[in-house]
């Protein structure tokens, strides 16, 4: 049986507690924030209780419970350390069409109550139907630690701007857009905010002067839950969203549907647009005063071009802010459980692409040297398919044939592939999907005896 979520309002009604013990002081304490006029019928109560009546917040009636303490009564909880007389209590508010709940008892009641998260006037309740309350406590605690902290005030300000928007513009499609755009900008005290100026403007018309923010994003190595609380909480706000290819539609889906969504990225070499018009559409839209994420693929600070898109930024006076997001090289490394350092094994790490910068000449090698470091765990991205050039340069340069390599596919989503090899074998290695990535480093001898040894341990069972 599907359960119906509803707030309701209770200020001014009445309703009863049976009992005033522990659970009972928990109830009241929920109750009596809603304006409900409380009374509680208990032969003994706790000092709270007891404190509470003496401050005339509630009433106590310092007796056992009797059917006509059900007179009058909008709301019944049953709260006592009895079975049988809170079962008396719920049948008797069930025969006078009196909704109940027996506290812990999920057979004997109508309602249950959630576990809330709240600030200021926004409300989050969870319910389990009663199967398992600590699930919901547990989901409460989740919630209230990614919801921001100042977000109540900012709540009565979108409602204050709201009821000036209904009051000042035409019903229609365009006051509801308005609408939906404002609750997903800051709101500040100044009248001068671009916010209170959007809307106040004709419906339609972005007041002159008004200007937003680009957020360049790390989407981290594709799975939604490796995606940092900032970086969800922006998506799920902005006007704008230009994202690389290889951002997956899963966080695509996080997006407002009210969002702009546009690919700028690049598969196979073949560009949707150029650089520089992707910095020129930034720079449109942030100046037309939207909020705009610049969405990539892993980290926005490692191979992904920033350098450029801040400069032009910048050179064009937009704000901007960068949102780091887990990089591919620790998506892979965490997906065959290796460490990328290692007291042992390893003490540097160096991070390199496999493709050379446009500046470069055609004839150069497609993979520049690495610096000389024995003890370094190389991680080279983007390497290709046919690792054998890569291969035959790091022999060449002394690497030893047994180094431990890996070449991982599509690191942290579900049709992620892993190739375990040497160097010596490298170029023999089965291409697979992109995106991938090389690790190559001595830290790899440990993850791969862990890897034969589950091996081992999952072919016996």
């Amino acid at each position: 049986m599907s359960l119906l979520p509803v707030f309701l309002k209770l200020d001014g009604r009445t309703g009863l507690v049976v009992g005033a013990g522990t659970v009972a002081f928990d109830k009241i304490n929920s109750l009596l924030k809603t304006g409900l006029r409380l009374r509680v019928v208990a032969p003994v109560a706790r000092a709270e209780i007891r404190q509470l009546a003496i401050d005339g917040r509630i009433e106590w009636i310092e007796r056992p419970f009797e059917i006509a303490d059900l007179d009058g009564i909008d709301l019944v909880i049953a709260a006592t350390d009895s079975a049988e007389v809170n079962a008396q209590v719920y049948r008797e508010a069930v025969a006078r069409r009196i909704l109940a709940n027996s506290v812990d008892d999920p057979p004997h009641c109508d309602f249950y109550f959630g576990s809330v998260v709240s600030r200021g006037e926004l409300q989050i309740a969870i319910s389990t139907a009663g199967e398992s309350p600590a699930v919901a406590q547990q989901l409460r605690r989740e919630i209230d630690e990614q919801l921001p902290v100042d977000l109540g005030p900012w709540l009565e300000d979108v409602g204050r701007l709201r009821r000036e928007v209904l009051a000042t513009h035409p019903h229609g499609e365009a006051r509801r857009l308005l609408l939906h755009q404002l609750a997903q900008r800051k709101i500040c005290d100044s009248e001068l905010c671009p916010s209170r100026q959007l809307a106040r403007a004709p419906l339609g018309k972005q007041p002159a002067g008004s200007s937003a923010k680009v957020y360049l994003i790390g989407a981290g190595p594709g799975d939604p839950d490796l995606l940092t609380v900032k970086a969800l909480r922006l998506v799920q706000s902005a006007d704008v969203i230009l994202h690389d290819a290889l951002v997956p539609q899963a966080i695509l889906d996080l997006a407002s549907p009210l969002a702009e969504v546009v690919n700028v990225g690049k598969r196979c070499g073949v560009k949707c647009i150029t650089q520089q018009e992707l910095n020129a559409l930034m720079i449109e839209h942030a100046q037309s005063g939207r909020s705009v994420v610049r969405l990539k693929s892993g980290d926005p600070l490692l191979f992904s071009r920033a350098a450029e898109e801040i400069a032009a930024l910048t050179a064009a006076s937009v704000a901007f802010e960068i949102v780091p997001g887990i990089t591919a090289a620790f998506a892979a490394a965490a997906a065959i459980g290796c460490s990328l350092t290692s007291r042992n094994s390893s003490s540097n790490v160096i991070f390199s692409t496999g493709h050379h910068a446009s500046s470069q000449a055609e004839n150069q090698s497609l993979h520049a040297p690495l610096p000389q470091l024995e003890d370094a765990t190389r991680v080279v991205y983007m390497p290709g398919r046919d690792l054998r050039v890569l291969a035959q340069q790091w022999l060449d340069e002394g690497l030893p044939p047994e180094l431990p390599c890996a070449v991982v596919s599509r690191a942290a989503h579900p049709g992620q592939q892993v190739r375990s090899t040497t160097l010596g074998a490298l170029g023999n290695v089965e291409p697979v999907n992109a995106p991938s990535l090389l690790i190559a480093g001595w830290v790899l001898r440990e993850s791969f005896a862990a890897l034969n040894m589950l091996e081992q341990l999952v072919g016996k069972e």
